[in-house]
């Protein structure tokens, strides 16, 4: 699509921000608590989608059910990078997704993309091996484990046939329960991202690790998934299906 436009909600946080510096001149504005009327940056989600294509969300989990609303009203396809969000919110972006082309991810970046597919087959082909996450992040990080975290956790109980909500751990006392997957978050310094996910068994130990360098990779991953988004039908999409050949 030429001349798209692409907006950011959450424009002033800090993935937002570096998302509006890759978008360049495609760029519409964005949205924020603290409007900049002569940066089109307002508090109004509707006002943003009537002059977008495709909009990039990276804001906070209680806009999700007005947005969903928002921008299903106004045809303009939707990133969602935001995460810990509850049913309620879920089934605001599924109902969306009906109307809109809507793409969800917990991360952005191409090569955790393909760390989640490993992930996933790897846990199939070792069911019996104990699965630990481990997580670092920023200390203003508020959320834990991280979406990515649980990301990875959902691609883990995928590989085995299992339901994440019965098997997570994130109480690490007392005796380990058959099936588990266990999470372990940590929060200090500046970290943009690290993520290593453990199986463990008596005799031998297998990890995967993805370590975010540059936070831009993040950027970078959520303007490919707007410009790859926005020529789709209605339906719920993934970073992995931005990957894929067509």
């Amino acid at each position: 699509m030429t001349d798209l436009r692409i907006g950011i909600a959450g424009i002033t946080g800090r993935l937002g921000s570096l998302c509006a510096e890759e978008a360049g001149t495609a760029l519409s504005g964005g949205t924020s608590r603290h409007p900049v009327p002569e940066k089109n940056i307002t508090s109004s989600p509707d006002e943003l989608a009537k002059r977008s294509d495709v909009i990039i969300d990276v804001s906070n989990a209680a806009t999700i059910a007005e947005h969903a609303k928002c921008f299903s009203q106004n045809n303009c396809a939707w990133v969602i990078g935001t995460t810990g969000l509850d049913n309620a919110a879920q089934d605001a972006i599924k109902e969306a997704s009906t109307r809109i082309p809507v793409l969800q991810a917990a991360n952005f970046s191409p090569a955790l993309t393909v760390f989640l597919d490993l992930a996933r087959q790897i846990s199939a082909a070792l069911p019996s091996y104990d699965a630990e996450i481990v997580e670092t992040h920023h200390r203003q990080k508020l959320d834990a484990p991280s979406g990515t975290a649980l990301a990875i956790g959902e691609a883990v109980a995928q590989g085995r046939g299992l339901s994440l909500k019965d098997v997570a751990r994130t109480d690490q006392n007392g005796r380990r329960p058959d099936n588990a997957i266990g999470f372990a978050s940590l929060r200090g310094g500046q970290v943009i991202g690290a993520h290593d996910l453990l199986l463990l068994a008596a005799d031998e130990e297998i990890t995967l690790s993805h370590r975010a360098l540059d936070r831009r990779v993040f950027a970078r991953g959520a303007l490919h998934a707007a410009r790859w988004l926005a020529t789709k039908k209605p339906g719920l999409y993934s970073m992995a299906d931005t990957l894929k050949n067509e």
